[in-house]
């Protein structure tokens, strides 16, 4: 009989990147699917960009650095980066996703059991005594802002746009502020094994959102997981991502071909 894992002392750790970033994880579950919680504070308002799991209470472990309005915002619907929005008060989402959230949509989510999304070996030490992954949930809950492409959100001090830049799922978004060239993007891009292949991604759409990106002054890409980059680092995972998936004939290619020829 095995031992059991230990209850962990605290299922987040917050990192201080400067006076108006913070990065959070959730340093006991699995590095390969364990988010980046990105905390930006503002004049006005602050932005929580994603929630991750939902196991533990990121609101109460956020309580001491929140000081005026938040805005809790999914980058997209999946359960590392959605399961802890409903939490929250003010939630945003993009809306070809909102209505998984509201339904609390396991499988648009990517944790209905049969996906085999969250289980017990990814779990170092436990969020509370007693957790079993069979208790996990999807919790719906009322988005109460929908955020569409190009709209911005105010922060006093600084100012995002968002971009809806679908492929890895329908909803996906991230959030790029103009002035300093910071994108914080979600699973869109980051330095590891870019998923194109879950339910709801779509391989032509996620080309066409590089094609995009790549004309895209960036110079610091804070990202869903991993590591933070910078320009020269992103041009490399695109132009990497496009000369593996691009095909001849594929819907992109035949559309400049077409446009070339006029």
């Amino acid at each position: 009989m095995q031992n059991p894992k230990p209850v962990c002392d605290s299922w987040f750790v917050t990192q201080k990147i400067s006076d108006c970033l913070y990065r959070i994880n959730e340093h006991h579950y699995w590095e390969w699917n364990r988010a980046n919680l990105w905390l930006i504070k503002g004049e006005t308002q602050d932005l929580l960009i994603d929630t991750g799991l939902g196991v533990a209470s990121l609101r109460q472990h956020i309580a001491g650095l929140i000081d005026k309005p938040l805005l809790a915002i999914a980058s997209h619907i999946h359960y590392d980066h959605a399961g802890g929005i409903h939490e929250f008060d003010n939630i945003a989402i993009h809306p070809a996703e909102a209505e998984a959230l509201r339904q609390g949509d396991a499988y648009a989510a990517l944790c209905a059991p049969e996906y085999n999304g969250v289980l017990d070996e990814h779990f170092a030490q436990l969020p509370y005594p007693g957790f079993t992954v069979s208790q996990y949930t999807f919790n719906a809950v009322e988005p109460t802002v929908l955020l569409q492409e190009g709209d911005i959100l105010d922060l006093g001090s600084r100012a995002f746009e968002v971009l809806h830049l679908p492929g890895h799922s329908p909803g996906s978004i991230a959030l790029y502020d103009r002035q300093s060239q910071e994108l914080f993007s979600g699973d869109i891009v980051y330095d590891g094994d870019l998923l194109d292949l879950l339910p709801g991604s779509d391989i032509p759409t996620y080309i066409n959102t590089y094609e995009r990106l790549q004309k895209l002054p960036v110079d610091t890409v804070y990202p869903g997981h991993y590591h933070s980059f910078g320009k020269e680092r992103l041009q490399e995972l695109m132009a990497d991502y496009l000369e593996a998936k691009r095909q001849p004939g594929c819907p992109s290619e035949i559309i400049n071909s077409l446009a070339e020829s006029k």
